[in-house]
């Protein structure tokens, strides 16, 4: 078996990893900041082998966004070259949320969901075994009131959505890990929040704030890339940008247009335009660009191999078309297959998205096998997808975030084994040529991808008007495309866009001992905090059987985080002072919590399982613990 080579962010993992491992660094959080296609499934496989061969950690917990990319991360430790070249034997198992999730393996892989359904059975093995935890695509989590002062001040603003729920439950794992290894592609949120956990300090530029990539206890690991392509990691890209005009009829009736999708910048015709585009003939006229595109592609590598027409083979170049949702999805597929020969339409071209059968069958043929050769989908295969054949993508989507946009442009960057030179491969993606990409463009180009914005105050006079905005809904009801065509193509190759900026300790000059700023100590008793709650919830809910952890609502954690909450004067661990922190940390190594769970009586959240637990009694001829544990008692017989 041939042994591979490390790229330059695996090497530098590796030296991370064997300070770690050798007791050379207090590090404990690494941030991996590879560019989508860099290659970050290596890392977690790098990382595990060696701290579990020093005994540093026992088990690897892998959280990635999605099911679909479960299998993905068994593959990575499974991989026979990465395995010769390491040395490892170790294996992972995509788990469900049921007891004992490794199953006499090296560790599992979940999902966000996953850890969210069962929060308390992903902590108990936290707790059970030192844990590597590895989370995939960070970027999803946004930042806590719990742990972030700025998300802690925004948060009477905010409203609980699913990613809130995913970082609540993952949260607990990361403080109980011994080591946490973060990887992104990119280290900015579409909506300009913050990122859970990852340290910040003041950016550039007014009401942001950037990642400090030189934080105390983090090593911070950038593969940008420009790097890639020194390396020759990832492709190329060049952009196929499609301009045409539209035609719609408003929600008053009125028909509106044609309007041209091209334009130095956006203008209020922009979003409607591109909306119509998409449902109308443009797309169709796109869509056949892309495919004539991967259609002469391949036939030119299969006459260079000498393969005749027909014979199925890998490496000739596949085709991603990611519609704006699933019915425009489904027409795009019987578009396409029209264009294939009938008896070949249904195997080539398929289909996938959340509502359709075999979904991840479809995604794994697609990825491991020579045929389908095209797959159209929404929002499952963007992200994550590794099939380095796909070489054309066709970006239908209306969505112009940048870190959504530059995953979707990796799905073709990563470079094909089975497609012979680096040199005669290229990524490329056709696009509407409208002025919200160009500007995605620009950005990618130009901007490092670290900052987090705070929302601006809405003003009633001068709003920004959505066609504005980096993500780009559908517009209102009431709009009814009408026709829409195409007028002509450009073509444009990405320049490789800013290095990630790196202020590492050790690259500047010795200093003598300081005392440790208050920023960096309030983070290190944040952490130590919520280390000692989640320890209290785990050993609560292990032996003591009058709490029935989990019996309605949040789990013990998030009652004991509220509890912890009341006796500090309401105030989070993200409000409190550098003095509040320490006395709480100073309470919590003298009380129990679960001696204090009465303060929460009040609280509807949580009044039906305090009611539950005080109505409890022990099976019969068992006795009942909470006698002697303190948990469960009437309120005038507690200690306050």
């Amino acid at each position: 078996m041939t042994k591979r080579s490390y790229r330059s962010h695996q090497r530098r993992l590796a030296g991370v990893i064997e300070a770690i491992a050798t007791g050379d660094t207090d590090a404990r959080d690494i941030l991996a900041a590879v560019t989508p296609g860099g290659g970050k499934s290596l890392l977690p496989v790098l990382a595990g082998t060696r701290l579990i061969a020093a005994g540093t950690v026992e088990r690897i917990c892998w959280v990635v966004p999605r099911d679909s990319l479960r299998l993905q991360a068994e593959e990575a430790f499974a991989d026979p070259s990465w395995r010769a070249t390491l040395g490892h034997s170790l294996s992972v198992r995509a788990a469900d949320n049921t007891p004992d999730p490794s199953r006499g393996l090296d560790g599992y892989v979940t999902t966000y969901q996953g850890v969210a359904a069962a929060p308390d059975l992903h902590l108990k093995e936290f707790r059970r075994h030192r844990t590597l935890l590895v989370i995939d695509e960070m970027h999803h989590l946004p930042a806590l009131a719990e742990t972030d002062p700025t998300a802690a001040a925004q948060a009477a603003r905010a409203e609980e959505d699913e990613a809130s729920a995913w970082s609540r439950a993952i949260l607990p794992l990361l403080e109980c890990a011994t080591v946490r290894l973060l990887l992104s592609g990119t280290l900015e949120r579409a909506d300009g929040r913050g990122i859970l956990w990852l340290p910040y300090r003041k950016g550039p530029k007014a009401r942001t704030r950037e990642v400090e990539l030189d934080a105390p206890g983090w090593a911070v690991i950038g593969y940008s890339r420009a790097q890639a392509l020194a390396e020759k990691a990832v492709l190329p890209v060049t952009f196929g940008a499609l301009d045409g005009e539209a035609s719609w009829r408003d929600e008053e009736g009125v028909e509106l247009g044609p309007h041209r999708l091209a334009g130095a910048y956006p203008e209020e015709t922009t979003r409607p335009a591109l909306f119509t585009a998409l449902r109308t003939g443009f797309a169709e006229a796109l869509l056949r660009e892309a495919f004539l595109a991967v259609r002469d592609l391949r036939s030119r590598r299969r006459e260079h191999r000498g393969l005749a027409p027909g014979v199925a083979a890998r490496g000739l170049g596949k085709l991603l078309v990611v519609a704006p949702d699933q019915a425009a999805a489904k027409h795009y597929l019987e578009v396409i297959r029209r264009w294939i020969p009938p008896a070949q339409a249904e195997e080539v071209a398929q289909i996938a998205t959340s509502d359709t059968p075999r979904a991840h069958e479809v995604l794994a043929a697609f990825r491991l096998r020579a045929e389908p050769s095209i797959l159209v989908t929404v929002a499952m295969a963007y992200e994550g997808l590794d099939a380095p054949e796909v070489a054309v993508v066709a970006a239908l989507t209306h969505i112009r975030s940048r870190p959504w946009l530059e995953q979707m442009v990796a799905r073709a960057t990563r470079v094909d084994p089975h497609a012979g030179p680096y040199a005669d491969q290229r990524a490329l993606v056709f696009h509407p040529d409208d002025p919200l990409f160009a500007q995605f463009r620009r950005r990618m180009e130009t901007e490092q991808g670290t900052l987090a914005k705070r929302p601006k105050p809405r003003r009633s006079q001068d709003a920004l008007p959505l066609w504005l905005r980096d993500q780009l809904p559908p517009p209102k009801e009431g709009i009814t495309p009408l026709a829409s065509n195409a007028l002509a193509m450009r073509f444009d190759t990405l320049r490789p866009g800013p290095e990630l900026a790196m202020r590492r300790p050790e690259q500047e000059e010795a200093q003598g001992e300081m005392l440790e700023p208050p920023s960096v100590a309030e983070r290190r008793l944040r952490v130590r905090l919520g280390e000692m709650v989640a320890a209290q919830a785990v050993e609560d809910e292990a032996g003591r059987a009058g709490l029935r952890g989990g019996v309605a609502g949040p789990g013990l954690y998030h009652r004991y985080n509220a509890c912890l909450k009341r006796v500090s004067g309401n105030k989070s661990r993200a409000q409190m002072t550098l003095a509040e922190l320490q006395a709480a940390i100073g309470w919590m190594e003298r009380n129990r919590l679960a001696d204090h769970l009465h303060l929460l009586e009040d609280d509807a959240r949580y009044a039906w399982s305090a009611r539950q637990r005080s109505e409890w009694k022990p099976p019969v001829g068992r006795p009942d613990r909470r006698a002697t544990s303190g948990a469960g008692r009437p309120a005038s017989e507690r200690s306050s």
